[in-house]
């Protein structure tokens, strides 16, 4: 994620609060991404078309990603990167930031076009730089605007995902039964989803081909489906960056009050998903409702961070923040590391061999490197090794890296 640049070189001073939150999310980012590492992205996102059963621990997997993760760290990384806009351009008035800002964003959309077409068709940078572009625009409004104006965004979004499906209830009969139908995966669709597993598995071609059909079907959605809310979300985070949120010089008070608000949202959660996952009520308006809910509980877990941080927890953290500051390359990191493993040719060809339970060790087993492999890192270097490459390609000119002896 961007940090501060400063014209005499890359090295600036930290908000440490910023780094802890931004390494939270980029590993919880991991948990809900895998099962599309694990699987192709019809059954990444189709009921009835994962390569196991979906049932006992499998279903219980899933619906902890559901309750815990899904949605939750995308929010608060989107909410970042709409501080760091500010950050890396200032006010609008700032002629030289600001041309800096837009190279930043240019580059940015580059390394996710290599990121999505050469190693996961999940990227979710090029939604950022395209975000970016609008939310550039405000970077000098009052916070109660950008509030008020992300708050629209967002929730008319999340309320046109409830607004259909509770509309079909009111349908009649014959079309709730010809709807749920079309819900049902076809024995083709199954089929199909097979053959795509084993197209990727079996080759780098297939492994390829299979990205890259996922990778525009993805992209055929994002300006219409994913832009305008992720702009929300990032004009709510530059808000509660101008406030002083963010960077934790609020009161504890009120983050342990967003923190409890954010334990009454997941309660909630935890019962729809539930619902959906363990009881499988397919009730196609709670993913909306979730969606509502699901940016108040990545606060309230930026909370429960900055409240430790507060209470001079800052060493235990330490390894939590180094993740933070290499946040971007520690997301290319995730991709390159999980195709390696279910991807064919360059890898070891695991697609729709893992089922959840074992995936998530194998989330675990990530996490654990990129806690240990960020500090290691950064007692050498200035930052990783993506965002010294991403600062040289803005500023024009390279930058140094290693910290001086």
């Amino acid at each position: 994620m961007p940090q501060p640049d400063a014209p005499a070189g890359p090295v600036v001073e930290r908000i440490a609060t910023l780094d802890l939150v931004r390494g939270l999310a980029v590993l919880g980012i991991l948990a809900v991404n895998a099962a599309g590492f694990a699987a192709p992205l019809s059954a990444y996102g189709g009921y009835g078309l994962w390569p196991f059963p979906e049932t006992g621990a499998s279903t219980a997997a899933q619906w902890v990603v559901d309750t815990l993760f899904h949605q939750k760290f995308i929010a608060l990384f989107s909410m970042l990167f709409g501080a760091s806009l500010f950050l890396v351009g200032g006010e609008r008035a700032d002629v030289a930031r600001g041309r800096r800002l837009r190279r930043r964003l240019f580059w940015l959309a580059v390394i996710a076009l290599v990121h999505g077409l050469a190693i996961w068709w999940g990227d979710v940078l090029l939604l950022y730089a395209w975000s970016g572009l609008f939310v550039m625009l405000a970077r000098s409004w009052r916070p109660v605007v950008l509030f008020r104006v992300g708050l629209v965004l967002f929730i008319a979004f999340s309320l046109i995902q409830v607004a259909g499906p509770l509309a079909l209830y009111a349908a009649p009969a014959d079309v709730q039964a010809r709807i749920a139908a079309e819900l049902t995966p076809s024995a083709a669709q199954i089929a199909q989803t097979r053959a795509d597993i084993a197209d990727a598995a079996g080759s780098l071609a297939g492994a390829y081909r299979q990205n890259f059909s996922a990778w525009l079907e993805l992209q055929s959605s994002s300006l219409m489906v994913f832009v305008f809310p992720t702009v929300g979300l990032m004009m709510i985070g530059l808000g509660l960056f101008k406030t002083g949120f963010l960077s934790g010089s609020l009161s504890a008070r009120l983050y342990r009050g967003v923190a409890a608000a954010g334990a009454l949202a997941l309660a909630a959660v935890c019962g729809l998903s539930w619902l959906d996952d363990m009881a499988e009520a397919r009730m196609m308006w709670t993913a909306g409702v979730e969606g509502l809910l699901n940016p108040l509980i990545g606060l309230g877990y930026a909370s429960l961070l900055i409240l430790m941080w507060k209470a001079g927890r800052a060493g235990a953290l330490k390894p939590l923040a180094a993740a933070g500051r290499m946040a971007l390359s520690n997301y290319l990191a995730q991709s390159i590391l999980m195709t390696s493993l279910f991807w064919g040719g360059r890898g070891l060809g695991l697609m729709g061999q893992v089922d959840r339970p074992m995936l998530w060790g194998i989330v675990i087993g990530v996490w654990v490197l990129q806690l240990i492999w960020s500090p290691l890192w950064l007692s050498r270097f200035e930052m990783g090794p993506a965002e010294w490459l991403w600062r040289c390609l803005t500023y024009g000119r390279r930058l140094p890296m290693r910290k001086p002896a």
